[in-house]
Protein backbone atom coordinates (compact mmCIF):
# COMPACT_ATOMS: atom_id res chain seq x y z
CA UNK A 1 0.00 0.00 0.00
CA UNK A 2 1.13 3.48 -0.99
CA UNK A 3 2.51 5.25 2.66
CA UNK A 4 2.44 9.47 3.03
CA UNK A 5 3.50 11.89 5.72
CA UNK A 6 2.01 12.02 8.50
CA UNK A 7 2.25 16.08 8.93
CA UNK A 8 4.99 16.96 10.41
CA UNK A 9 5.81 13.97 13.24
CA UNK A 10 7.92 11.97 11.14
CA UNK A 11 5.96 9.17 10.70
CA UNK A 12 4.75 7.51 7.93
CA UNK A 13 1.57 5.20 7.52
CA UNK A 14 -0.23 2.89 4.44
CA UNK A 15 -3.20 5.48 2.89
CA UNK A 16 -5.71 2.97 4.67
CA UNK A 17 -5.82 2.79 8.34
CA UNK A 18 -7.59 0.74 11.43
CA UNK A 19 -10.51 2.37 13.02
CA UNK A 20 -11.26 0.17 16.20
CA UNK A 21 -14.89 0.97 16.78
CA UNK A 22 -16.81 -1.98 15.76
CA UNK A 23 -15.00 -4.80 17.22
CA UNK A 24 -17.60 -4.99 19.61
CA UNK A 25 -20.07 -6.98 20.82
CA UNK A 26 -22.55 -4.15 19.61
CA UNK A 27 -21.43 -4.95 15.92
CA UNK A 28 -21.69 -8.50 16.35
CA UNK A 29 -18.06 -9.22 16.64
CA UNK A 30 -16.23 -11.14 18.83
CA UNK A 31 -13.48 -11.30 21.15
CA UNK A 32 -11.69 -13.54 19.45
CA UNK A 33 -12.65 -12.62 15.75
CA UNK A 34 -11.32 -9.05 16.89
CA UNK A 35 -8.32 -10.09 18.06
CA UNK A 36 -7.74 -12.21 14.59
CA UNK A 37 -9.10 -8.91 12.25
CA UNK A 38 -6.05 -6.79 14.45
CA UNK A 39 -3.61 -9.29 13.58
CA UNK A 40 -4.70 -9.80 9.68
CA UNK A 41 -4.56 -5.79 9.32
CA UNK A 42 -1.05 -5.80 10.98
CA UNK A 43 -0.11 -8.95 9.04
CA UNK A 44 -0.79 -6.61 5.74
CA UNK A 45 0.84 -3.63 7.12
CA UNK A 46 -1.58 -1.73 8.71
CA UNK A 47 -0.25 0.05 12.23
CA UNK A 48 -2.18 3.12 12.70
CA UNK A 49 -5.09 2.25 14.80
CA UNK A 50 -7.87 4.64 16.34
CA UNK A 51 -10.16 4.04 19.15
CA UNK A 52 -11.74 5.47 21.96
CA UNK A 53 -13.38 5.00 25.73
CA UNK A 54 -16.69 5.57 24.68
CA UNK A 55 -16.28 2.68 22.03
CA UNK A 56 -18.75 0.28 23.94
CA UNK A 57 -18.15 1.67 26.98
CA UNK A 58 -14.07 1.25 26.51
CA UNK A 59 -14.87 -2.93 24.96
CA UNK A 60 -12.88 -1.23 21.59
CA UNK A 61 -9.73 -0.30 23.81
CA UNK A 62 -9.99 -3.68 26.06
CA UNK A 63 -10.12 -5.77 22.86
CA UNK A 64 -7.57 -3.81 21.28
CA UNK A 65 -5.22 -4.02 23.92
CA UNK A 66 -5.46 -7.88 24.28
CA UNK A 67 -4.65 -8.30 20.51
CA UNK A 68 -2.08 -6.61 20.84
CA UNK A 69 -0.75 -8.38 24.23
CA UNK A 70 -1.44 -11.43 23.16
CA UNK A 71 0.74 -11.78 20.07
CA UNK A 72 3.46 -9.21 21.44
CA UNK A 73 2.92 -6.42 19.06
CA UNK A 74 2.47 -3.72 20.69
CA UNK A 75 5.86 -1.86 19.33
CA UNK A 76 4.16 -2.34 15.45
CA UNK A 77 1.61 0.10 16.47
CA UNK A 78 0.71 3.75 16.61
CA UNK A 79 -2.69 3.80 18.91
CA UNK A 80 -4.61 7.18 19.01
CA UNK A 81 -7.55 7.29 21.57
CA UNK A 82 -10.10 10.25 22.83
CA UNK A 83 -11.01 12.28 25.91
CA UNK A 84 -14.78 13.17 25.22
CA UNK A 85 -14.19 14.88 28.96
CA UNK A 86 -13.72 18.86 28.84
CA UNK A 87 -11.68 19.39 31.78
CA UNK A 88 -8.62 18.60 32.93
CA UNK A 89 -9.15 15.87 35.54
CA UNK A 90 -11.87 14.29 34.02
CA UNK A 91 -9.41 13.75 31.02
CA UNK A 92 -6.76 12.41 32.93
CA UNK A 93 -8.97 10.05 34.58
CA UNK A 94 -9.70 8.84 31.26
CA UNK A 95 -6.93 8.57 30.20
CA UNK A 96 -5.79 6.11 33.05
CA UNK A 97 -8.58 3.61 31.89
CA UNK A 98 -7.87 4.12 28.40
CA UNK A 99 -3.88 3.25 29.38
CA UNK A 100 -5.09 0.04 31.85
CA UNK A 101 -7.44 -1.13 29.22
CA UNK A 102 -5.07 -0.94 26.01
CA UNK A 103 -2.54 -2.43 28.10
CA UNK A 104 0.29 0.36 27.98
CA UNK A 105 1.85 3.11 29.49
CA UNK A 106 1.89 5.62 26.40
CA UNK A 107 0.02 5.92 23.45
CA UNK A 108 1.30 7.56 20.54
CA UNK A 109 -1.75 9.92 19.87
CA UNK A 110 -4.43 11.42 22.53
CA UNK A 111 -7.05 13.93 20.83
CA UNK A 112 -9.77 16.10 21.73
CA UNK A 113 -13.00 14.07 20.75
CA UNK A 114 -15.69 15.57 18.26
CA UNK A 115 -15.46 19.19 19.41
CA UNK A 116 -18.55 20.17 18.06
CA UNK A 117 -19.33 23.80 18.61
CA UNK A 118 -17.29 27.20 19.82
CA UNK A 119 -18.32 26.66 22.82
CA UNK A 120 -16.79 23.19 23.66
CA UNK A 121 -13.30 24.46 22.27
CA UNK A 122 -13.30 27.58 24.17
CA UNK A 123 -14.44 24.95 27.16
CA UNK A 124 -11.23 22.81 26.34
CA UNK A 125 -8.91 25.83 25.76
CA UNK A 126 -9.58 27.56 28.95
CA UNK A 127 -8.23 27.13 32.48
CA UNK A 128 -8.53 23.94 33.47
CA UNK A 129 -9.78 22.85 30.19
CA UNK A 130 -9.15 18.84 28.73
CA UNK A 131 -6.35 20.88 26.39
CA UNK A 132 -3.87 20.96 29.72
CA UNK A 133 -4.42 17.25 30.31
CA UNK A 134 -2.60 16.63 27.10
CA UNK A 135 -0.03 18.97 27.40
CA UNK A 136 0.75 17.38 30.65
CA UNK A 137 0.39 14.36 29.66
CA UNK A 138 2.80 14.64 26.64
CA UNK A 139 4.84 16.26 29.01
CA UNK A 140 5.17 12.95 31.54
CA UNK A 141 5.49 10.70 28.41
CA UNK A 142 1.74 9.55 28.53
CA UNK A 143 1.48 10.75 24.76
CA UNK A 144 3.36 11.59 22.53
CA UNK A 145 1.46 13.96 19.73
CA UNK A 146 -2.09 16.16 20.81
CA UNK A 147 -4.92 15.82 18.26
CA UNK A 148 -8.49 16.87 17.75
CA UNK A 149 -11.35 15.38 15.66
CA UNK A 150 -14.70 16.95 14.39
CA UNK A 151 -17.86 15.70 12.45
CA UNK A 152 -20.09 18.90 12.02
CA UNK A 153 -18.46 22.29 11.60
CA UNK A 154 -15.17 22.95 10.01
CA UNK A 155 -15.03 26.30 11.06
CA UNK A 156 -14.47 25.09 14.85
CA UNK A 157 -11.52 22.62 13.81
CA UNK A 158 -9.65 26.24 11.77
CA UNK A 159 -10.18 28.05 14.98
CA UNK A 160 -8.52 25.21 16.96
CA UNK A 161 -5.78 25.00 14.82
CA UNK A 162 -5.18 28.98 14.91
CA UNK A 163 -5.41 28.92 18.53
CA UNK A 164 -2.97 25.46 19.36
CA UNK A 165 -0.50 23.76 16.84
CA UNK A 166 -2.27 20.94 17.16
CA UNK A 167 -0.26 17.35 15.75
CA UNK A 168 -3.15 16.26 14.02
CA UNK A 169 -6.90 16.23 13.57
CA UNK A 170 -9.32 13.61 12.68
CA UNK A 171 -12.08 14.90 10.99
CA UNK A 172 -15.43 13.70 8.21
CA UNK A 173 -14.23 13.19 4.97
CA UNK A 174 -16.73 11.38 3.06
CA UNK A 175 -17.80 12.16 -0.67
CA UNK A 176 -21.84 13.23 1.33
CA UNK A 177 -19.35 15.28 3.73
CA UNK A 178 -18.25 17.28 0.41
CA UNK A 179 -21.76 18.94 -0.17
CA UNK A 180 -22.51 20.75 3.50
CA UNK A 181 -19.88 21.71 5.69
CA UNK A 182 -17.44 20.58 3.91
CA UNK A 183 -14.03 19.74 5.28
CA UNK A 184 -12.66 18.57 2.42
CA UNK A 185 -13.00 22.28 1.37
CA UNK A 186 -12.85 24.49 4.11
CA UNK A 187 -10.41 22.48 6.85
CA UNK A 188 -8.10 20.28 4.74
CA UNK A 189 -6.18 23.68 2.56
CA UNK A 190 -5.38 25.44 6.14
CA UNK A 191 -4.49 22.35 7.85
CA UNK A 192 -1.86 20.96 4.95
CA UNK A 193 -0.62 24.57 5.09
CA UNK A 194 0.45 24.39 8.67
CA UNK A 195 1.88 20.73 8.11
CA UNK A 196 -0.76 19.15 10.54
CA UNK A 197 -1.56 15.48 9.69
CA UNK A 198 -5.15 14.73 8.82
CA UNK A 199 -7.31 11.67 9.08
CA UNK A 200 -10.44 10.85 7.63
CA UNK A 201 -13.06 9.43 8.98
CA UNK A 202 -16.93 8.60 8.15
CA UNK A 203 -15.66 7.23 5.16
CA UNK A 204 -18.87 5.19 4.03
CA UNK A 205 -21.13 7.90 5.99
CA UNK A 206 -22.27 5.55 8.68
CA UNK A 207 -23.09 3.00 5.95
CA UNK A 208 -25.12 5.15 3.95
CA UNK A 209 -22.16 5.33 0.88
CA UNK A 210 -22.16 1.24 1.45
CA UNK A 211 -23.86 0.78 -2.63
CA UNK A 212 -20.92 2.77 -3.65
CA UNK A 213 -18.18 1.02 -1.16
CA UNK A 214 -15.27 1.15 -3.88
CA UNK A 215 -15.72 4.48 -5.15
CA UNK A 216 -16.62 6.03 -1.25
CA UNK A 217 -13.54 5.10 -0.20
CA UNK A 218 -11.55 5.71 -3.15
CA UNK A 219 -13.21 9.53 -3.25
CA UNK A 220 -12.05 10.02 0.89
CA UNK A 221 -8.29 8.27 -0.18
CA UNK A 222 -7.94 10.53 -3.34
CA UNK A 223 -7.72 13.74 -0.66
CA UNK A 224 -4.83 15.27 0.17
CA UNK A 225 -4.52 13.74 3.77
CA UNK A 226 -2.03 11.46 5.69
CA UNK A 227 -4.31 8.25 6.27
CA UNK A 228 -7.65 7.42 6.38
CA UNK A 229 -9.46 5.29 9.15
CA UNK A 230 -12.43 2.86 8.38
CA UNK A 231 -14.52 0.78 10.95
CA UNK A 232 -13.91 -2.97 10.31
CA UNK A 233 -16.33 -4.73 12.52
CA UNK A 234 -15.04 -8.58 10.18
CA UNK A 235 -12.46 -10.33 8.46
CA UNK A 236 -14.77 -9.71 5.54
CA UNK A 237 -14.64 -5.71 5.35
CA UNK A 238 -11.11 -5.67 6.09
CA UNK A 239 -10.15 -7.65 3.14
CA UNK A 240 -12.38 -5.51 1.13
CA UNK A 241 -10.99 -2.26 2.07
CA UNK A 242 -7.30 -3.63 1.98
CA UNK A 243 -7.66 -4.87 -1.64
CA UNK A 244 -9.18 -1.24 -3.17
CA UNK A 245 -6.24 0.23 -1.20
CA UNK A 246 -3.65 -2.16 -2.66
CA UNK A 247 -5.07 -1.31 -6.10
CA UNK A 248 -5.75 2.57 -5.15
CA UNK A 249 -6.06 4.75 -7.95
CA UNK A 250 -6.51 8.33 -7.27
CA UNK A 251 -10.08 9.91 -8.63
CA UNK A 252 -9.97 12.24 -11.19
CA UNK A 253 -12.01 15.29 -10.78
CA UNK A 254 -14.11 14.29 -12.98
CA UNK A 255 -14.86 11.08 -11.56
CA UNK A 256 -15.14 12.87 -8.09
CA UNK A 257 -17.68 15.55 -9.90
CA UNK A 258 -19.80 12.43 -11.31
CA UNK A 259 -19.58 10.66 -8.19
CA UNK A 260 -20.36 13.71 -6.16
CA UNK A 261 -23.67 14.11 -8.35
CA UNK A 262 -24.73 10.03 -7.92
CA UNK A 263 -24.75 10.85 -4.19
CA UNK A 264 -26.10 14.24 -4.17
CA UNK A 265 -29.49 13.16 -2.60
CA UNK A 266 -27.80 11.78 0.61
CA UNK A 267 -26.92 15.73 1.65
CA UNK A 268 -29.87 15.43 4.17
CA UNK A 269 -30.17 16.05 7.81
CA UNK A 270 -31.74 12.30 8.10
CA UNK A 271 -28.15 11.04 6.52
CA UNK A 272 -25.67 13.19 7.24
CA UNK A 273 -26.93 13.19 11.22
CA UNK A 274 -23.43 14.75 12.39
CA UNK A 275 -23.63 17.71 10.88
CA UNK A 276 -27.35 18.38 12.23
CA UNK A 277 -27.91 20.90 15.11
CA UNK A 278 -30.16 18.56 16.46
CA UNK A 279 -26.80 15.82 16.82
CA UNK A 280 -26.10 16.38 20.40
CA UNK A 281 -22.33 14.78 21.60
CA UNK A 282 -23.69 12.73 24.40
CA UNK A 283 -25.20 10.81 21.56
CA UNK A 284 -22.15 10.18 19.39
CA UNK A 285 -20.36 8.78 22.65
CA UNK A 286 -22.83 5.99 23.07
CA UNK A 287 -22.30 5.31 19.20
Amino acid sequence: MEKRPFGQTGAHFPLLSFGAQRIVDEHNCTEEQAIQIVNRALDEGITYFDTAPSYSKGQSEERLGKALALHNRRDEVWIATKTNDRTRDGSFRLLEDSLKRLQTDHVEEWRLHNIMKMEELDQCLAKGGALEALIEAKEQGMIKHISISGHTNPQVQLEAIDRYPFDSALVALSAADHLVYSFAHEFLPKANEKGIAVIGMKVMALGKLAPWYEKALRYTLSLPISTAIVGMESMEQLEQNLAIAKNFKPMTDLEQLDFLKEIMHLANPDVLKWKSTDWVSGEWYER
